[in-house]
């Protein structure tokens, strides 16, 4: 059975099964996307929830795993050469976990480097233009009478769609036939800026079919309708 008593996150949120993966997270956007890849790997694990209305992304347990107080985070007992590996930063687990299960992301080379860009896409792109979209139309942003820096996150959020949709006609996935960690990364995002975030109407979402398609196709599979509630919020 490992030990996973030298980390001091385990304290804060024991592992009832320390021989599995310890997921810590929020079923937000970021959270959501080491979920749903462990449920479409199979991969065994424990999920925690990571609660931020009692600011637990701050506690000294959470930010001895990761220091940048943001989820998720994990705690593998069975890393490289059989030693317990602490890991943050979504891409980067999303990468590990394809390299640990031989799933999802494409040995040849060049295959391979292409799905990387697609992440790093979504990591560098996607992911902050939606996120200060939402922030500024549906949260403390709507406060400001200046509307340009809402209108520049739209500009900017509509044309990585139309960057995204192009890159997708004639594709099923992101990398063609096959469902990567790109398809993972990318599509918890753009479910929240027109579901939760409420701003398909801002950047004309309608305009982008193939977006949609995608959208459609990937909310239909299953891992991704288990990964998308996990972990349960309070």
């Amino acid at each position: 059975m490992p030990d996973l008593s030298a980390f001091p996150i385990t304290r804060k949120w024991p592992a009832t099964h320390p021989e599995r993966l310890q997921l810590y997270s929020l079923p937000t956007p970021n959270g959501v996307k080491v979920s749903i890849m462990l449920e479409e790997t199979g991969l065994p694990y424990e999920a925690h929830l990571v609660s931020f209305e009692r600011n637990e992304q701050l506690s000294p347990e959470f930010l001895s795993l990761n220091p940048n107080n943001k989820i998720p985070a994990i705690l593998d007992p069975n890393g490289p050469n059989g030693q317990p590996l602490a890991l943050f930063e979504s891409g980067a687990i999303l990468i590990y976990l394809a390299e640990k299960t031989g799933q999802l992301l494409a040995r040849e080379p060049a295959t391979r480097y292409q799905t990387l860009q697609w992440l790093m896409f979504q990591m560098g792109g996607i992911g902050p233009m939606f996120g200060q979209l939402g922030f500024f139309h549906k949260f403390a942003g709507r406060d400001y009478e200046d509307k340009r820096p809402r209108d520049r996150y739209v500009q900017e959020s509509a044309r990585l769609l139309g960057v995204l949709d192009r890159h997708l006609e004639g594709r099923r996935w992101i990398m063609g036939d096959d469902y990567s960690i790109a398809d993972i990364a990318t599509f918890p995002w753009v479910r929240n800026l027109v579901g939760f975030y409420e701003a398909g109407e801002l950047v004309g979402f309608e305009r982008f079919a193939n977006v949609r398609r995608v959208l459609e196709a990937f909310l239909a599979r299953p891992a991704v309708q288990r990964g998308l509630n996990i972990p349960k919020r309070d």
